[in-house]
């Protein structure tokens, strides 16, 4: 039996590597127009976890893929987690001043830069999946259909869309599972299925990637809302107590607090039983399963 998976160095590792990747796609700050392209920069290079880009190269290498050609994927999935958070930070969405412990990208430049910048990191994700040199076109086209219908108007977008239509209702935990299957959810499992996806998997394990997908990413926004409520703002890099103080839907609203962390374990539990095809290949997802829960940022 082999040891299990370090957890903390393989995100360290990919965290290198993505920024890596990044660097070399998006364009120096001294392009023109140079103050967006330093705005563009901003929000990229604030510190993230990279958690979906790591769930891509976990995946792909649970599928035995070659982690080089799947890197620039890896790092298109991180552009388009970030025009996500460049744009609910807006004052016409969630209105954050805070993001990864400093000041959010509207707040440090200003709103219309902001909107640009969204727009522009989510037109360079598609261009970096377009032409992804070591993809057969095939793969590469079914890579960046799987990625576009996660992160659309039914994807993260409607999650989006549905979050705001909810703030001040009273909701049940049916309605609250949709939002956030929808715009936590969808790109999680875009990136566990697209790194199946470059590595040439056969259809029962991508959709087995696809479930555990689906249960991490329900599993990481039950902690995330519990970090907002028991966190702090140095801890947690953003606004603590926002989502109550909005009157945002959340987990610890609608179950309280201790049924949503048997809920966020339960469907941690889901995830790593999906894994049940891949036998000790699977073992860095389950521990990256274990890691969603663990987190306290």
């Amino acid at each position: 039996m082999s040891p299990p998976p370090n957890v903390a160095a393989f995100l360290e590792e990919c965290r290198l590597r993505v920024d890596a990747a990044l660097e070399g796609i998006l364009p120096a700050e001294a392009t023109v127009p140079e103050r967006l392209h330093r705005a563009l920069r901003y929000p990229v290079f604030a510190g993230g976890k990279r958690l979906r880009p790591a769930l891509l190269l976990a995946a792909n290498q649970a599928c035995g893929g070659d982690p080089e050609a799947a890197l620039p994927a890896a790092a298109a999935i991180e552009l388009i987690h970030t025009y996500s958070l460049v744009h609910d930070d807006l004052p016409a969405m969630d209105d954050d001043a805070l993001r990864r412990g400093r000041a959010t990208c509207h707040v440090a430049f200003d709103e219309a830069t902001a909107i640009l910048v969204g727009d522009a990191l989510l037109t360079l994700a598609f261009e970096t999946l377009a032409t992804l040199a070591a993809v057969p076109p095939a793969i590469r086209a079914q890579v960046a259909s799987e990625i576009a219908a996660a992160a659309g108007s039914r994807g993260m977008v409607a999650g989006q869309a549905l979050d705001l239509e909810a703030e001040g209702e009273a909701i049940d935990g049916a309605r609250l599972e949709q939002i956030h299957r929808l715009k936590t959810g969808a790109l999680l499992r875009a990136a566990v299925t697209s790194g199946a996806l470059l590595a040439g998997a056969p259809a029962a394990e991508v959709e087995a990637l696809r479930g555990f997908g689906e249960a991490a990413g329900l599993a990481f926004q039950i902690v995330d809302d519990l970090l907002d409520v028991e966190g702090t703002s140095a801890a947690i890099g953003k606004t603590a107590g926002k989502d109550a103080r909005s009157g945002k839907a959340t987990f610890p609203a609608v179950w309280g607090i201790p049924a949503s962390r048997a809920r966020a374990a339960q469907a941690a539990a889901r995830a790593q039983a999906s894994l049940a095809p891949f036998g000790e290949r699977g073992d860095l997802l389950r521990a990256l399963a274990d890691f969603v829960i663990a987190r306290d940022r």
